[in-house]
């Protein structure tokens, strides 16, 4: 009997840690996805690679422009209607990766400088700007279930 509680004790305990996936991981995956994203040759393919590492009702905050990060069905839908109205505005993009936070398996925040340069798609007036910003991703099921979005 105690020899068949071990063998389902070990069983459980490496199920469990088996379906954890891996945050560091992902973090980098995630960074590399989003940065595709904002390329001046970024495509659809690249924005469907970042958006199926989301849930499908995301939430999304970017304070101060956007503050309600309430999920909805159609989260993933909206990000992907709003990213593909500016996607390809950048003629120049950079981002660098400067840090990687790992709480248990419910949250990863990443810390990235970026700089960019474009035409804004509805202005048409240039932009350029750098950012350090820090994106805090808050996980679920090895999908991002809620992104908040600050900058300094």
């Amino acid at each position: 009997m105690k020899v068949l509680l071990l063998i389902l004790s070990l069983s459980f305990a490496w199920s469990a840690s088996a379906s954890k996936i891996d945050l560091e991981k992902f973090a980098q995956t995630y960074f590399k996805a989003m940065v595709a994203t904002q390329a001046p040759n970024a495509t659809k393919e690249d924005l469907e690679n970042y958006l199926s590492q989301l849930t499908d009702d995301i939430g999304h905050s970017h304070l101060p422009w956007i503050t309600d990060d309430s999920r909805l069905p159609d989260g993933k839908e909206a990000m992907r209607k709003g990213m593909l109205f500016y996607l390809g505005a950048h003629t120049e993009f950079s981002a660098e990766l400067l840090d990687v936070f790992i709480f248990n398996n419910s949250a990863i925040a990443i810390r990235y400088k970026k700089s960019a340069k474009g035409i804004h798609p509805e202005s048409k007036q240039p932009i350029a700007y750098t950012q350090t910003m820090m994106e805090v991703l808050e996980m679920e099921n090895g999908k991002v279930a809620v992104i908040r979005k600050y900058h300094k």
